[in-house]
């Protein structure tokens, strides 16, 4: 399929429109939410809690934010992927380098992002839930995994090889 975008940007759009938009999905399926409430839990780590009872304008809010951290988040897995000549390899190996993508996703957002926003902070933290731990982390895998694949499938170089001949060299 050609496309006016270049492969690097088409990588980019797809997987992390993709990837965070099913990514809401999962959120309100773990937390059993309506998706437009997790949209406005979202927004909230930009504007703080007003998010919360800001109705359907905090939810587009939300939804825009959720995208640009999917584009963000896909530009830097095209990136680091490129730097590290992972793009010959990216064939064979997309779904393994997609759930180590989802893992360091989980992490930087739980520990790095969440904490540094604006959202409101319980004063006590709750207790560790094995449950919602692993719900999270395999929603992170699928993000990443969505994202590794939009690279094997738009990033030249990250192409199928081409298969080989079986009665060998000429």
């Amino acid at each position: 399929m050609k496309t006016p975008l270049s492969p690097a940007v088409t990588a980019i759009l797809v997987g992390g429109l993709v990837a965070s938009t099913i990514d809401i999905g999962a959120a309100a399926t773990i937390y059993q939410a309506n998706p437009l409430g997790v949209m406005r839990a979202v927004a909230s780590g930009l504007i703080g809690e007003h998010a919360r009872g800001s109705g359907l304008p905090g939810s587009a809010l939300g939804m825009l934010l959720q995208w640009l951290m999917g584009l963000i988040i896909a530009a830097i897995y095209v990136y680091v992927s490129g730097r590290l000549g992972l793009l010959a390899r990216l064939n064979r190996w997309w779904a393994a380098s997609g759930v180590a993508y989802g893992v360091v996703i989980y992490f930087v957002m739980t520990y790095v992002v969440v904490p540094l926003s604006a959202s409101l902070k319980p004063k006590v933290p709750p207790p560790f839930d094995w449950a919602k731990f692993g719900e999270n982390m395999l929603a992170m895998i699928l993000f990443g995994l969505i994202i590794a694949y939009a690279a094997r499938r738009y990033l030249p170089g990250a192409e199928t090889a081409p298969a080989r001949s079986e009665s060998g060299p000429a």
